[in-house]
């Protein structure tokens, strides 16, 4: 099926939102150059940062070498020590990728491995080890930036040490090819997480972390990264002690490494590098506009055609086998997502002139769901929502069997991996939040990436961070989430005092609802009518 539009590119067995790249942008701070607070000594050298209003922050420290030239499609490299003090007040670039949907800042920088760190001011003094969460941007594995995401209110407000990292992208991070070796192909963006988590193993403890309490975290793709670092344990086990994945149904498929070079075969054969012989030598000479520009080709017809693929060392099983088994890396986790997750795309798709109309809102139910597009309508009637559009958003978001970002996928992913990890389910249902896009003519709701300004202030897919301000309200939930998460990270429990109890999952029924006015335990299994889904997808939802 040709995936050109957003709602076409259902088709894809993994649908994530598009997290837009950043571009190294300067920083309001200060710095004494002399200041000890300022200046930290890692393994490979001194760095200095700044401080900020409360928080002291370090950006764009390297952790691997640059992945250029004859390392292009090979694991991150050490890097080389650095005489005298490094910079670290200013963000670096993010990895290559274009710029797509008019919304992302396009990136053509190889040198890209580097992370950024902010604590709070006091944890260069108080010699109190703190929690740490390690932040793992999304950007449908193709776009994004560690740079997006300001630090310093995560710190802070959680009394966390924060992390977050670059990783390549695209075809330079996930591509596999048949002249490059097996063991690692298809994975070189998960190889790069790694170095950074064990860069944080050596050097956290000198920014005032504790190396043995570490929590992955990420969103959409980020996310999705989170749940493929647990299921490799022979590679991941003890970089971690805990997992939050934010908007990813990882109770899926992924294609095997074989099958993913399938792609790699179409990007060498538009880079003119077919001869098996020269293969790989001459994609690592190929210029990066002409790379990127095959890849960009490539996903004009496969929106997600570079996501990891499984049976390498990188990631040796499927995700479905390792949650069956047991057989990955056994941490506590929080999961979950947001009430009106695919309401975005939908929106995408209307703002881009593709209506949905009481006309044809069968028909786009039938789009997406064949056969069963009749039963779908009988449960999702059109007088039930204030627009079809609203209505064909709220049942995608439920379920669509083709695409991940669903609440009955989250719900999936959190009932086989409860049976072996403590897990806490949320749902993030604040309809408040601010605007994910420009007004599509209907209300979009707690939509895909809405509630990232909560944990992130002002995140609005840009470096600029222009989002507007939160609400009374969801202020106030944005200072409960961030409790619970600081909570998490400390105890791999999310039991924020004075605030309402979140109970281990273990049935439907036993979901947060993150709402700033009804905050607490709620059955998402019936709201989002999962045994419906259930009896029409019974291989995909484990009936």
């Amino acid at each position: 099926m040709n995936c050109k539009t957003l709602l076409a590119a259902l088709c894809v067995p993994l649908c994530f939102a598009l997290v837009p790249a950043p571009t190294a942008t300067a920083a309001s701070h200060t710095f004494a150059p002399g200041a000890p607070d300022t200046i930290v000594v890692t393994d490979h050298g001194r760095v200095r940062g700044f401080i900020g209003e409360g928080a002291r922050e370090f950006r764009g420290i390297p952790f691997a070498a640059p992945p250029t030239g004859e390392r292009r499609w090979t694991s991150p490299a050490p890097i080389a020590p650095w005489s005298g003090i490094l910079d670290a007040t200013h963000y670096r670039d993010a990895c290559p990728q274009v710029s797509r949907y008019g919304l992302t800042e396009a990136s053509d920088v190889e040198d890209c491995l580097y992370l950024n760190v902010a604590t709070p001011a006091t944890a260069a003094r108080d010699g109190k080890p703190r929690a740490v969460l390690v932040w793992i941007h999304g950007g449908a594995f193709v776009g994004g930036g560690a740079n997006l995401y300001p630090l310093d209110y995560l710190a802070l407000q959680g009394d966390l040490v924060v992390v977050s990292i670059n990783y390549r992208l695209g075809a330079l991070g996930y591509l596999s090819h048949p002249a490059f070796p097996a063991d690692r192909a298809g994975g070189y963006a998960l190889e790069d997480q790694r170095a950074a988590l064990r860069w944080v193993q050596r050097n956290i403890a000198a920014f005032g972390g504790d190396p043995h309490r570490v929590t992955i975290a990420g969103e959409s793709a980020g996310a999705a990264n989170v749940c493929m670092q647990m299921f490799a344990p022979e590679e991941a086990k003890g970089l971690f002690q805990g997992a939050i994945v934010q908007s990813a149904g990882c109770a899926r498929r992924l294609r095997t490494v074989e099958e993913a070079q399938s792609v790699g075969l179409k990007v060498a054969a538009k880079l003119g590098c077919n001869d098996p012989k020269t293969a790989a030598a001459c994609l690592r000479a190929a210029p990066l506009q002409a790379l990127l520009q095959a890849q960009t080709e490539v996903t004009a017809t496969e929106l997600i055609a570079f996501a990891p693929s499984a049976g390498s060392k990188t990631l040796p099983r499927q995700p479905l086998d390792a949650l069956d088994s047991g057989d990955f890396v056994r941490v506590p986790v929080m999961n979950g997502g947001n009430r009106d997750e695919m309401r975005l795309y939908v929106g995408y798709d209307v703002a881009a002139g593709r209506k949905v109309t009481p006309e044809n809102y069968a028909a786009a139910l039938a789009a997406v769901y064949g056969a069963h597009g009749a039963e779908v309508l009988a449960h999702y009637p059109l007088d039930a929502y204030p627009s079809a559009p609203s209505a064909l958003g709220s049942a995608m978001s439920d379920y669509q069997p083709s695409g991940i970002l669903a609440n009955c996928s989250f719900l999936e992913t959190a009932r086989r991996a409860s049976r072996h990890v403590p897990l806490y389910e949320y749902e993030f249902t604040d309809r408040a939040a601010p605007p994910v896009m420009d007004d599509p003519g209907f209300e979009l709701g707690a939509v895909h990436s809405a509630e990232l300004p909560y944990l992130f202030p002002h995140f609005s897919n840009k470096t600029l961070l222009d989002g507007p301000d939160l609400g009374s309200g969801s202020q106030r939930l944005s200072g409960q989430m961030v409790r619970y998460w600081a909570a998490f990270a400390r105890h791999g429990r999310p039991d924020a005092k004075d605030l309402p109890a979140w109970p281990q999952f273990r049935t439907l029924a036993d979901v947060q609802r993150l709402h700033p006015d009804t905050l607490g335990p709620f059955d998402a299994g019936v709201a989002h009518q999962c045994s419906f889904w259930q009896s029409l997808y019974p291989q995909e939802l484990g009936r």
